[in-house]
């Protein structure tokens, strides 16, 4: 057992282990194992040359990665908090998402960014976002979300070997769950969903931080008799849709459920994919249950905040009830 903090650390293990051109980088990611401990032991054991401790600047970190894969190695820089990654905004969306396109396919960029990502620790503003729409709408980027230890370990070791730049989410708030984590190898390939829960009557379709919520919700409907489906979406660029398309045909109701602010967030590209798809199969609108169009609120008032068993519960009564 292994918590998803210590999944992400053997994971990034194995892939220093596997090619010696993965290399970190980062504040604070060297000698204090970064703020969360994600890489802990992994400068003692790899040298200052592989795990690099940075200034203090986002935007440098990120176009060095960018320069350091233009020279055939493979970067992984962690951005300790979610907030702090718009001063490289320009580098990933302008450079970053751009540069294999911009060379006719003769150039990729194999930089992974990792993103400790969304509220749940008592945290504020610029700790405690969910971003994740800016970078799913920024063509050229792979955007993904893992939401276990087993998902952690092999995710991250994908995305590293992989020749596309990553945004690569970790739901800080889910750090110190623990989980099972297969050795046979990735039981997904990465941009594959996951049907984590099996259900007839309504499918809820979720990713990071609100999948573990999205199933405790679920658990708690069968208890009133209502089979519930659970998805984790796991890649939100690209996006599943034939899992998404299987699973509404065959359940005629949605919900999508996010920490993300609903509006113009991801969750509304989901709806209208399922829309589009599943017409003529869906027995009612599809809800989103999400974040407030608000900046992150302190934490005495964050649970308001923060999607609940009861917000989506009553969402799932919406579209039973239609």
């Amino acid at each position: 057992m292994l918590t998803l903090c210590q999944a992400l650390n053997s994971g990034l293990r194995r892939a220093m282990e596997d090619d010696d051109k993965v290399l970190l980088m980062g504040e604070d990611v060297g000698r204090l194992g970064g703020v969360f401990r994600v890489t802990d032991g992994l400068q003692k054991d790899f040298g200052e040359a592989r795990v690099v401790d940075t200034t203090l600047a986002e935007s440098g970190i990120v176009g060095t990665a960018i320069g350091l894969a233009l020279r055939g190695y493979r970067p992984v820089c962690e951005i300790q908090f979610d907030g702090f990654v718009y001063p490289a905004f320009n580098q990933i969306v302008s450079q970053l998402a751009k540069m294999r396109a911009r060379t006719g396919g003769r150039t990729g960029l194999p930089v992974v960014v990792r993103i400790p990502v969304g509220g749940g620790i008592g945290a504020v503003e610029h700790h405690s976002e969910s971003n994740e729409a800016y970078f799913a709408h920024t063509a050229g980027l792979r955007v993904v979300y893992c939401a276990s230890p087993d998902d952690a370990h092999w995710m991250i070791r994908q995305a590293v070997a992989g020749d596309d730049p990553v945004i690569f989410y970790e739901p800080k708030r889910r750090y110190w769950v623990k989980g099972e984590v297969t050795t046979a190898g990735p039981p997904l390939p990465l941009d594959r969903a996951r049907t984590v829960r099996p259900g007839t009557d309504v499918t809820l379709l979720t990713y990071g931080g609100t999948v573990a919520t999205c199933v405790a919700a679920a658990e708690a409907a069968a208890q009133e008799g209502r089979d519930i489906e659970v998805i984790d979406l796991r890649s939100i660029s690209p996006l599943d849709v034939a899992t998404i398309e299987e699973s509404v045909r065959r359940t005629g109701r949605a919900v999508v459920v996010h920490e993300a602010p609903t509006f113009a967030g991801f969750g509304a590209e989901v709806v209208a994919q399922v829309t589009s798809r599943c017409f003529y199969s869906l027995e009612a609108p599809v809800e989103r249950v999400g974040g407030f169009n608000l900046p992150y609120p302190p934490a005495k008032v964050e649970e308001e905040y923060l999607p609940d068993l009861d917000r989506i519960l009553d969402a799932v009564d919406r579209v039973l009830a239609a």
